[in-house]
């Protein structure tokens, strides 16, 4: 079947031919570089593969940390047949071609493990064609992913895998997958390689936790080194010019994005301008679309500052509009500056969780009738229903304030807002104590006017 010449997940070119990353592509645990809480000695998952006994499995982290790696490794390691596909250009067709290949080997007694990298880029009927093999064991499937699993894969195929979050390399991680990489002689055959310890740590760093950019950047970096012979230096200069750009892991549609404006939300909130302005900056410098940002502001305004700063919601108003007008890379002064405003301004979450409450209520309380005085009677029989009756005209009373009950019956006596001493909402509570004393002082009273 055509599908088994995906077997082999890196065939098809001389070893000459491949980028560096393919090159010395790691083979066993031992020479796996990182995820120490995952593949060290006494480990869980390096248990799982040197004993070959595979769960469904489901390898989640950004790019660059050795899924694939992983996936390797246990293509070499296991005793069942090994396929791999990319779910980029692989559809319905070749998964139930697989599966069928899966089932004939099931009743023959093998057992199949079937690779998916991207997993994630599977949708939903594609995903669910997995999910009767998974589920009676015609497979072992191993996806592989940079998504959140809970958003990106069905729950019914994903309470069937172990998901191993894996976390981007650490600097020392990454030096010593340098140094492994310039000891191995499939690396630069017939080379030999200078470079300083400190430009491993200048690639290291600016590899920012992915193996695969740090090998790039040394591959490049060997290629234009200074050559004499088969002697090369890679020198600072060259370094440089290679590195005067970094990459930004960010995904406008995935978890990254989610993660970051959390971070910008709770910066705010604890009044930290300085982080709340980095990490906006990290969602501009990733594509983020300057509108997003701005909503997210106008929201903050009210649930995070409320009447403690009424000027809040101008400021984000203002700012909205601004980006509107302007566009990025104008705008990205307005943002910060609202940033800035929000993280700075007294805090009060008041006005939000008397919204909250106040729709818990309303979910209890769906059909409670509109007392009779607050009806209007635009007709005569509305008139004789007693809509409007009793109604007090707040204006044409000495304190502009009534006794009339405006809340349902059953919701008397509840309250929503309750204001703190923040900022300018202390001027709100005094204002809500004098009525609410008001309030109780005429109504033992039987006062309506004052």
């Amino acid at each position: 079947m055509d599908f088994l010449k995906q077997e082999s997940l890196f065939a098809g070119s001389s070893k000459a031919n491949q980028p560096l990353a393919y090159r010395v592509r790691p083979t066993t645990l031992d020479q796996f570089v990182g995820q120490e809480q995952l593949v060290g000695k006494g480990k869980v998952l390096r248990e799982i593969i040197e004993s070959d006994q595979l769960p469904s499995l489901i390898f989640w982290g950004p790019p660059g940390v050795g899924k694939t790696t992983l996936a390797e490794i246990i293509a070499k390691k296991t005793q069942a047949k090994f396929i791999t596909f990319s779910a980029v250009t692989s559809g319905i067709k070749e998964i139930r071609d697989i599966m069928k290949y899966a089932e004939a080997n099931r009743e023959m007694g093998g057992k199949t493990v079937v690779f998916v990298d991207e997993i994630h880029r599977f949708n939903k009927a594609q995903q669910d064609a997995f999910l009767p093999f998974v589920e009676r064991g015609s497979i072992t499937l191993i996806g592989a992913t940079t998504e959140n699993p809970s958003f990106e894969i069905n729950s019914a195929l994903l309470s069937r895998c172990k998901v191993f979050v894996l976390h981007g390399l650490k600097v020392e991680d990454i030096v010593q997958l340098i140094h492994q990489t310039l000891k191995n002689p499939a690396a630069f055959p017939k080379q030999a390689i200078e470079i300083s310890e400190p430009a491993i740590k200048t690639i290291a760093e600016f590899a920012n936790g992915d193996a695969r950019v740090a090998l790039n950047t040394l591959e490049m970096a060997v290629n234009n080194g200074d050559k004499t012979g088969n002697q090369v230096k890679v020198t600072a200069d060259s370094l440089h010019q290679l590195m005067n750009t970094k990459s930004f892991l960010y995904d406008k549609h995935g978890e990254e994005h989610y993660n970051l404006i959390s971070a910008v939300h709770k910066s705010m909130r604890n009044s930290d301008p300085d982080a709340a302005v980095y990490w906006v900056s990290r969602m501009l410098s990733g594509g983020e679309d300057p509108l997003y940002i701005a909503r997210r502001l106008v929201r903050f305004a009210s649930e995070d500052i409320g009447l403690a700063d009424t000027n809040a919601l101008n400021v984000a108003i203002n700012v909205f509009q601004a980006c509107q007008f302007l566009g990025m890379p104008e705008c990205n002064v307005h943002l910060t500056e609202a940033v800035i405003y929000l993280s700075l301004a007294p805090k009060s979450n008041a006005v939000y969780k008397a919204v909250t409450k106040a729709e818990t209520d309303v979910k209890h309380s769906i059909n409670e009738p509109v007392p009779l005085q607050l009806r209007n009677a635009p007709t005569d029989l509305m008139s004789e229903l007693g809509y409007g009756k009793g109604y007090q005209y707040a204006h044409e009373a000495k304190d502009k304030l009534t006794t009339m009950q405006t809340m349902p019956d059953s919701l008397v006596g509840q309250t929503y807002y309750e204001p703190t001493e923040q900022g300018n909402e202390i001027r709100f509570k005094k204002r809500l104590e004098q009525i609410k004393h008001w309030e109780k002082v005429h109504r033992q009273g039987g006062d309506n006017d004052g």
